[in-house]
């Protein structure tokens, strides 16, 4: 079970940024930082895909609604990175199925990657895009050092990132009505250029 603490900690980070976990485990393999990071991580391929998609991924999650999108986008791609980076932790370290190791990786991803979609859609309430940027720019450090500190002390992290998760999920639940306001809005938004397209005005009060 030595192996827990880092797949749950990588599954938390993954649901925030998963290229990052993989550019970021793979780096600390390829330099012989640690053993725990399985070859198929290290791969100049992989690494290379991985900066790639994280520098687009840095850039469209700074955008107002263009997060929200690429959110959506990787609301499965997030759970299975998760899974199968916990899956191949577990292969390589031998002391946890790999299923088990991938069920631990994908269920923690996927429930930050909704506490992340859900903090973004409330954020975008907001008209100005530095609460965005603010955002994504905390999110992006909170996965570096994190990751960065599971290497060496896996079972603190996994505690820290354990207490991030639920603290997001207790600030989704308090921004919860502020989400509903932001969707009514938009339906509304909606409503009014379908029937201002359709030539019908509303009376005055």
């Amino acid at each position: 079970m030595s192996v827990l603490p880092l797949v749950f900690t990588s599954g938390w980070a993954s649901g925030v940024n998963a290229y990052a976990v993989v550019l970021l485990l793979g780096i600390f393999g390829a330099t012989g930082l640690t053993d725990d990071v399985p070859d198929a991580l290290q791969r100049p391929d992989v690494l290379i895909a991985a900066g790639v998609l994280f520098l687009c991924e840095a850039v469209a999650d700074k955008i107002p609604y263009v997060d929200s999108v690429w959110d959506s986008v990787h609301t499965v791609i997030r759970p299975i990175a998760g899974a199968v980076v916990g899956a191949l932790l577990a292969g390589q370290n031998g002391s946890l199925p790999d299923l088990a190791a991938g069920a631990v990786g994908g269920s923690t991803a996927l429930m930050s990657h909704l506490v992340k979609a859900g903090t973004r859609m409330a954020v975008n309430t907001s008209p100005e895009p530095f609460s965005n940027i603010a955002l994504s720019t905390a999110e992006d450090l909170g996965v570096a050092g994190i990751i960065s500190f599971a290497i060496f002390h896996p079972l603190a992290a996994a505690v820290i990132a354990g207490t991030l998760l639920v603290l997001g999920i207790v600030i989704l639940v308090v921004l919860w009505r502020k989400i509903r306001r932001f969707r009514r809005r938009r339906a509304q938004r909606r409503e009014e250029k379908r029937l201002a397209a359709a030539g019908v005005h509303e009376p005055p009060d």
